[in-house]
């Protein structure tokens, strides 16, 4: 099993009592989705989330890098293992999220 999937069970581990977490596998990463709304995902160096108040409150110590060149910086998780904490920050930067787009037909 590669890295990054036993990370991306991990994760959906750590989320399981939220419900409404789902994962996509992505260019060799996982994109993760709350509610139907993308919070981060799982990229060349870890877990990353978007960057929004709850994620810069739940983790000041994590510096801004992009996921890959051209992108977008997010925070990498630092609170992995902190089922508690890490639940209740997905759950505050869904507010915060933008709404899936619909794909035009």
């Amino acid at each position: 099993m590669s890295k990054n999937r036993e990370l991306a069970e991990y994760i959906m581990d750590q989320l399981s009592d939220l419900g409404d977490i789902r994962n996509i596998p992505m260019m060799c990463g996982y994109i993760f989705y709350y509610k139907e709304r993308i919070f981060g995902g799982i990229y060349g160096n870890g877990f990353l989330v978007k960057i929004t108040e709850a994620s810069k409150k739940y983790m000041p110590d994590s510096e801004p890098e992009p996921p890959y060149e051209g992108a977008k910086p997010m925070l990498s998780v630092t609170i992995l293992d902190d089922r508690v904490a890490l639940q209740n920050m997905v759950e505050e930067m869904y507010p915060e999220l933008p709404e899936r787009k619909t794909r035009k037909k």
